[in-house]
């Protein structure tokens, strides 16, 4: 195909990306948008996600999101057909007039893919490319051949991670910027982002109001997820490391989680007030919150404590200091930023020890 020049100053950007719908591999990308709001300040941002998950807790969030104009979530239903496991003639009859919606009502002029592998996404910028005759595409040249299939594409994730003298695995805010290369984008230090919805503001106000100029420790304990199970921290852990000792008996701890984490934080604080009484306030707000509400719960604290889970993710994008969790290592989900600590498989002395450095070094400004 002809190859379209890359627009100048592109005023409409479509973000196309699949993979995981995860509010943490979402706000991964907003590093990537940052970037590219920073580059073209008027230019309007769209996210479309084909999505396997339909209906998923995080979409209301990145629907909301600063940098976005819109987010669109596709469902796609994934099954075998013609002896072959993928995305059928069924799913795709009902996603191309999606597709042509927003082609019409968008009219993007550039179009990023940002997945590096998968046949979905690519042939849905295909698609989008035929439907709008003046936009550019941009994909990652992951192997032999996929970047001709884009108007312009940036490097493999490998030979991306090399020029950029980053070690393999890519963490997932990295993977982003492979395309972004072609723009000639760099990162730059750029961290996720995210603010208060005016859902968390609203929470705040009704839920956190008597806690008012007081100092607040989150947990968000998490996991209850099938399969990540082994990434929850051993309730006996934390339990001694928010010892009066490290953490002071006047500020309330709030514990945050989904509904099916209600009977973990129920398990926690039975053992909390075994071992140390009901001196201290403890307020369970798992299954209270949508994430978006969740914002305003995690920017009252002056620390959050948390699994490496969604939470971890949004008080990282808050700016919110934030200590995390990990009972082995996983580099490729660690944040490299001032306001987070990692900790990986710590005894209860040393996370007690860094909860209270992180208390007495105060709030981000």
């Amino acid at each position: 195909m002809p190859r379209r020049p890359m627009p100048s100053t592109p005023q409409r950007i479509l973000l196309i990306k699949s993979h995981s719908a995860g509010i943490g591999d979402l706000l991964r990308s907003s590093a990537a948008w940052a970037v590219l709001k920073k580059r073209w300040p008027e230019a309007r941002l769209r996210l479309l996600f084909l999505n396997r998950w339909a209906g998923y807790p995080s979409e209301e969030l990145i629907a909301e999101h600063p940098l976005l104009e819109a987010a669109h979530f596709l469902p796609m239903r994934e099954g075998r057909w013609a002896g072959m496991r993928g995305v059928g003639p069924q799913t795709w009859r009902q996603l191309l007039p999606q597709l042509r919606q927003i082609a019409k009502e968008y009219t993007p002029d550039l179009l990023i893919d940002h997945e590096p592998h998968g046949l979905e996404t690519l042939l849905v910028t295909r698609y989008l490319r035929r439907q709008c005759p003046a936009a550019a595409s941009i994909g990652v040249a992951q192997v032999p051949g996929r970047g001709l299939l884009y108007d312009h594409a940036g490097p493999s994730l490998e030979r991306y991670a090399r020029e950029a003298g980053l070690a393999l695995p890519l963490d997932y805010t990295e993977r982003d910027f492979a395309a972004l290369r072609a723009l000639g984008l760099a990162r730059q230090g750029q961290a996720i982002v995210l603010s208060v919805t005016a859902k968390g503001k609203r929470w705040q106000q009704e839920h956190l109001s008597r806690f008012a100029g007081r100092r607040l420790l989150g947990l968000n304990i998490g996991c209850a997820t099938s399969g990540a199970e082994n990434k929850r921290p051993s309730l006996e852990l934390l339990v001694e490391a928010l010892a009066p000792d490290y953490l002071p008996s006047e500020i309330p701890l709030l514990l945050t989680g989904a509904p099916n984490e209600r009977e973990i934080n129920q398990q926690f604080l039975v053992l909390y007030r075994r071992r140390w009484g009901a001196d201290r306030e403890v307020v369970d707000f798992a299954g209270q919150t949508s994430l978006s509400q969740l914002t305003g719960l995690i920017a009252a604290c002056s620390l959050f404590v948390s699994s490496d889970s969604g939470p971890y993710h949004m008080a990282v994008a808050l700016g919110v200091r934030n200590l995390v969790i990990f009972n082995f290592a996983n580099p490729s989900a660690y944040h490299h930023q001032d306001n987070v600590q990692t900790l990986i498989n710590p005894t209860p002395t040393m996370l007690g020890e860094q909860i209270l450095q992180s208390l007495s070094q105060g709030r981000l400004p």
